[in-house]
């Protein structure tokens, strides 16, 4: 036996579904009667819940289990997730790892670990539990606790987009939808225990509702969330560009409590490019959807992704996607480089971007992203908004406004979890600086 006081630390990385499912592990452990503690911390049982969108990420995601395993050699180690579901061999073959399990048999992480528990000992050879991801439809889970003041709530899992450089439909499946009752009883059960904030989320959130019967979306459930009694704001955690239509806009946009911030999964600007990448819309359906958005709600801001470098890439695409940053005013731009993946249409396509050339276009957007985002916060300076206070350090209280950006100002003592009417000062490295006038 490793030890004798059933602690389990777990590493979570890539996205926000990830987070959501580390939690909903967690609260599963602890039913079992585990302890859940800071992965930093020699533990008797790690989780590793991985990511494997980018080869940078397969790196990460054997850089933890192998700091797992450093940390306590004698410890059970587990692990889950998207790199556990497309190379579970290769990560079973890790010294040390003793179970790997895949995104469709998540929760059966806590079920394991007791088992691992139970017989004493590291097994000589790690155990493989992985099935295709979607095989079991929507794995039940849901979770209670939050953190600070904002809770992630999985409504979707799986995409079918099947865009040439991506790598997740092979390891989250076809679209599955939570049921919206079950959605709608988990939103009710967090904003009853003090959440403010709730962002709904998934791998495809667009494709929300694609599986269900009577045509029942996105919008029907953002409706249904809303009317909730004591609900904060909701947010959404990603939107493609093809769901901003009119009727949908229409929709939305009488939502009281939907925050007027959307993360629009843009990736390029260039016609061209998003043609090769098998994209459900080009440059001028996402601006026109954006118009759309900002006619409805003067106050929206928008943040996105966008891959830089991808295979046959010109400058001339380039400089397409940075017209199209400066158009759509982004106040926050997400510049990755390409990154092939193995057992992609692009990992192949000819035309493949040298490194140091994806690097100096990395840093050409992200300067125009700097730019864009200082202009749009100077623009603040004099405005009166709400902010829902995150955290507090040194004096300072420090939270976001619903179209997502980030106040800071001192208060007399921690808000922690409290909104507040906030003058907006000054802006300096990428937030504002306010006075509260009223809690």
């Amino acid at each position: 036996m490793p030890f004798s006081q059933r602690t389990v630390g777990i590493y979570t990385l890539g996205c926000k579904v990830n987070q959501y499912e580390s939690e909903a592990i967690a609260e599963a452990l602890e039913a079992r009667g585990f302890t859940v503690c800071s992965p930093t911390l020699p533990c008797d049982a790690y989780i590793i819940n991985t990511c494997t969108v980018t080869a940078e990420s397969d790196r990460k995601a054997r850089q933890f289990i192998r700091r797992a395993i450093h940390q306590n050699p004698r410890a059970f180690v587990l692990v889950t997730g998207c790199l556990a579901q497309t190379q579970p061999h290769s990560v079973a073959s890790i010294p040390g790892v003793d179970c790997v399990c895949g995104n469709a048999e998540k929760l059966a992480v806590a079920r394991e670990t007791e088992r691992l528990f139970a017989e004493g000992k590291k097994p000589e050879r790690a155990s493989i539990l992985v099935s295709p991801p979607d095989a079991k439809g929507f794995e039940p889970m849901c979770i209670s606790r939050f953190d600070r003041t904002r809770a992630y709530v999985k409504i979707e899992d799986g995409c079918e987009n099947h865009c040439t450089y991506c790598i997740i439909p092979a390891a989250r499946g076809k679209v599955r939808s939570k049921a919206p009752e079950e959605v709608l009883d988990e939103v009710r059960r967090l904003t009853a225990g003090g959440c403010r904030e709730i962002v709904l989320t998934g791998i495809e959130t667009a494709s929300y509702g694609k599986d269900l019967a009577n045509g029942y979306g996105l919008a029907d459930l953002l409706e249904e969330v809303d009317r909730i009694p004591g609900i904060g704001r909701i947010r959404l955690g990603s939107l493609d560009p093809s769901l901003m239509k009119q009727s949908f806009v229409d929709r939305i946009a009488r939502l009281p409590s939907l925050a007027h911030h959307f993360h629009v999964s843009m990736q390029s600007g260039s016609d061209r490019i998003l043609a090769l990448m098998k994209r459900k819309y080009n440059r001028q359906m996402a601006l026109d959807g954006m118009e759309r958005l900002r006619a409805a709600m003067p106050d929206v801001q928008f943040t996105t992704d966008i891959i830089v470098g991808f295979p046959g890439e010109t400058e001339e695409d380039f400089l397409q996607t940075v017209d199209l940053a400066r158009r759509a005013r982004f106040l926050m731009i997400h510049v990755f480089p390409y990154s092939g993946r193995s057992g992609t249409p692009a990992a192949g396509m000819p035309g493949q971007i040298p490194t140091e050339e994806k690097r100096r276009r990395v840093a050409a957007l992200s300067a125009v992203a700097a730019e864009i985002r200082e202009e749009l916060l100077a623009k603040m300076q004099g405005e009166t908004v709400e902010v829902l206070f995150e955290t507090d350090e040194q004096g300072f209280s420090r939270g976001h406004t619903a179209s997502f950006i980030e106040v800071r100002c001192p208060t007399e003592r921690p808000m922690q979890g409290e909104t507040g009417t906030v003058r907006i000062t000054s802006c300096q490295d990428g937030y504002c600086i306010g006075t509260l006038i009223s809690e």
